[in-house]
């Protein structure tokens, strides 16, 4: 099955989250509850939200679309961060925030994240950042490893709150 790597249109709103709902799990450690999972999908990941976040001028987010099914996304952010433990952690500037970057379970393994990186890094690069900084949790070795292996390093620590539980996230960043 072909794929392209796009970027969102309003119309994918609802499908990114549909996707969300399948991908975001998979990122959290494994005693999160499932009440604290749905609750930050109702509020940070429903279609709604998707609709503000591709509308906001400061926000791209990239899809990869196979034959009108998204199969994996990611979500640029570029405005300074808010967070003074990312912005005292980072070491370059302008610097990108990679919000999300998720491919659905069915296509793991299959080199979709990789190009969903690429693509994604080199539209952060032609928007002007000088790098792209995230946020992955410290129990997520999976994602670290394929964080790593994508040039990102480990350059700081932050907290991130998901429904009553504090989870603690390493900061990445790599140049552009």
């Amino acid at each position: 099955m072909s794929q392209t790597i796009r970027e969102a249109t309003a119309d994918d709103a609802g499908r990114l989250a549909e996707l969300a709902a399948v991908t975001f799990p998979l990122a959290c450690p494994p005693d999160s509850s499932p009440e604290d999972i749905a609750a930050h999908l109702r509020r940070t990941l429903s279609a709604e939200k998707f609709t503000e976040y591709l509308a906001d001028p400061d926000i791209t987010i990239l899809a990869i679309d196979a034959a009108g099914e998204l199969r994996g996304y990611s979500m640029l952010v570029a405005r300074p961060t808010s967070d003074s433990d990312v912005a005292s952690a980072l070491t370059l500037s302008p610097c990108t925030d990679l919000s999300k970057c998720y491919v659905h379970p069915e296509h793991h393994g299959l080199g979709a994240a990789a190009e969903l990186m690429k693509a994604t890094l080199d539209r952060a690069a032609s928007s002007g950042a000088a790098g792209v900084w995230l946020g992955v949790n410290s129990q997520n070795a999976k994602a670290i490893r394929f964080y790593e292996k994508s040039g990102f390093r480990k350059v700081g620590t932050k907290s991130f709150r998901l429904g009553n539980a504090v989870e603690h996230d390493f900061v990445m960043e790599r140049a552009v």
